[in-house]
């Protein structure tokens, strides 16, 4: 199982012609609301791998159909608090050619409590599960350093990126997740090489360009598979989700690391975050097509 405390957001998204500047007002295209947030995007995206998730998280009074969405995506949601204040929400601006700006408001995910985290934790099996975050809720260091202590596998995946908070988590971490820039900025921060960053895994997304997976001393480089983006919002939680999940399922990094690519890739083909993310069987359908062609 993989116990992920994770953000829930409502997304509210805009298309535009193009991103806006600075100062700049411009009209929207289309408005859509979809479910959304890092934390939950992964925990679907794990869920669609085959994947057994409980998501660890809050949501306000005014989101119901929310838990119904993550529930109808085979996510265990017994772990998931209504609290009396707004869900969390994305404003998420997506132009003609895929890419997005967004702002995040974190409401009832910043409202996590020690009791709820140690309970999850609790209720799971640490000779055999991993324990998943992100950077979109508080206590992210009390769950990475009492899952740790308990004998969990930790994976984080260290967005919205905040360097003092990285740091200060890696010592509890084995897999940690990154994109080009964050692992640019943690090296920074660090005084380090990125390939000297101390962490026994590391994930470093590239967009269009892939992802490497450092282990030890290998190294894994992972091309992108060719598509049409239509909305480029929750690639990089899709490719890490599907990754943790496939890896926790094989213990093989260079398959779950394709697998990864491939949901990915299929997930930027159409609009929405978490309502994008591919089946197994469509990313293995997927992944046949591309040996054959």
């Amino acid at each position: 199982m993989i116990i992920n405390f994770g953000s829930i957001n409502i997304d509210h998204v805009y298309k535009v012609s193009q991103l806006p500047k600075a100062g700049e007002t411009i009209p929207s295209n289309g408005y859509e609301k979809f479910l959304g947030g890092k934390g939950v995007n992964q925990s679907i995206a794990m869920a669609q791998a085959g994947a057994k998730v409980r998501h660890v998280g809050a949501i306000g009074n005014d989101a119901d159909w929310v838990l119904s969405e993550i529930q109808n995506c085979c996510v265990d949601v017994g772990s998931i608090r209504k609290l009396d204040c707004a869900t969390g929400h994305a404003i998420v601006t997506v132009s003609d050619d895929g890419e997005n700006q967004i702002i995040i408001e974190g409401g009832a995910n910043q409202a996590l409590t020690e009791d709820q985290i140690d309970t999850a934790l609790k209720n799971g099996s640490p000779a055999d599960d991993w324990v998943c975050l992100q950077n979109e809720t508080n206590l992210c260091s009390y769950i990475a350093e009492n899952a740790k202590a308990l004998g969990y596998k930790v994976a984080y995946s260290a967005a919205p990126f905040i360097a003092e908070t990285t740091i200060e988590i890696l010592p509890h971490v084995d897999l940690l997740a990154v994109n080009e820039g964050e692992a640019e900025s943690l090296s920074n921060a660090l005084g380090l090489a990125i390939d000297n960053i101390p962490v026994p895994e590391l994930l470093i997304t590239k967009g269009a360009n892939g992802a490497d997976l450092r282990f030890g001393d290998t190294s894994i480089c992972q091309q992108a598979y060719k598509v049409t983006a239509v909305d480029t919002t929750g690639a990089g939680d899709t490719l890490f989700g599907s990754f943790l999940a496939e890896y926790s399922k094989s213990d093989d990094p260079q398959s779950a690391l394709q697998y990864a690519a491939a949901a990915s890739a299929l997930q930027v083909t159409k609009a929405g975050a978490a309502t994008a993310i591919p089946s197994y069987d469509q990313v293995k359908n997927f992944l046949k097509e591309q040996m054959q062609s």
